[in-house]
C-alpha cells in the first residue's frame, strides 16, 4: 500500500462523537512512551501528523485520520506512566475501553511495545483485556534499531514465552523502528489486506 494521503479530521473523547462513516478504522496504542507518535508518522510518511513529545502521555484524546479516503488510523491515548491527574487517567481508561469495546467500525487494534524491554505487566494485562472483550488486535515491536538481530529474536521469544501460558497461539506481531523505516510495508501491507477483505464480506 502507498499512503497518497494522510489528513488529520477529529479528536474527542466520546465515542459516539467518532467519525459517522463506517470506514475501516486501526487503533493505535501502547505505553506513553513507546514511540507511538513516531510510528504513526513513519508509516504514513508524514513528519508531523501526530504530535511527538519529549513528555510521555501527550495524546489525550481519541485523534482520527483519514488516510487515503478509504480507512482511519486512530491515534488512542498511552497507558501507565503519563503525567496527569488520577482522574483524568481514570476518564482516559473509560473512553479507551469504551472505543475498544463499542466502536463497530474498528478492525483491529495495533498495541505497541517496546521491544528492549522484558515483557510488562501493564501490556500483558491489556493484550489479556482485549482479548476477553474479542477485540482482534496484533503487537507491534517498536525501536528494534536499539538491538542487534539476535537480542530481537530472543526479546521476541520472551513474549512469546509469556504469553502462550495463557493463548493458544501467539499474536500477529511487527518489527518496527521508526528511524530506520523498518515493518512499514509488512504493516501497510497486512492493512491492505484486511481492507480488501472488508470489501468481499
Amino acid at each position: 500500500m502507498h499512503i497518497k494521503s494522510a489528513e488529520f479530521i477529529m479528536s474527542n473523547s466520546n465515542v459516539a462523537k467518532c467519525p459517522k462513516s463506517m470506514l475501516p478504522e486501526y487503533a493505535f496504542i501502547g505505553r506513553s512512551n513507546v514511540g507511538k507518535s513516531s510510528l504513526i508518522n513513519m508509516i504514513t510518511g508524514r513528519k508531523s501528523l501526530a504530535k511527538t513529545s519529549g513528555r510521555p502521555g501527550k495524546t489525550q484524546l481519541i485523534n482520527h485520520f483519514l488516510i487515503n479516503k478509504n480507512w482511519h488510523l486512530v491515534d488512542l491515548p498511552g497507558y501507565g506512566y503519563a503525567r496527569v491527574s488520577k482522574s483524568a487517567k481514570k476518564t482516559f481508561q473509560k473512553f479507551i475501553t469504551e472505543y475498544l469495546a463499542l466502536r463497530e467500525q474498528l478492525v483491529s487494534a495495533f498495541v505497541l511495545v517496546d521491544i528492549r524491554h522484558q515483557p510488562q505487566t501493564i501490556d500483558l494485562e491489556f493484550m489479556q483485556w482485549l482479548g476477553e472483550n474479542n477485540v482482534p488486535f496484533s503487537i507491534i515491536f517498536t525501536k528494534a534499531d536499539k538491538l542487534k538481530p539476535n537480542a530481537i529474536k530472543r526479546h521476541v521469544e520472551d513474549y512469546q514465552n509469556v504469553l502462550l501460558e495463557t493463548w493458544e497461539t501467539m499474536p500477529n506481531y511487527f518489527i518496527t523502528s521508526s528511524s530506520m523505516s523498518m515493518g512499514k510495508e509488512e504493516l501497510l501491507h497486512y492493512i491492505d489486506e484486511l481492507n480488501v477483505n472488508m470489501e468481499r464480506i
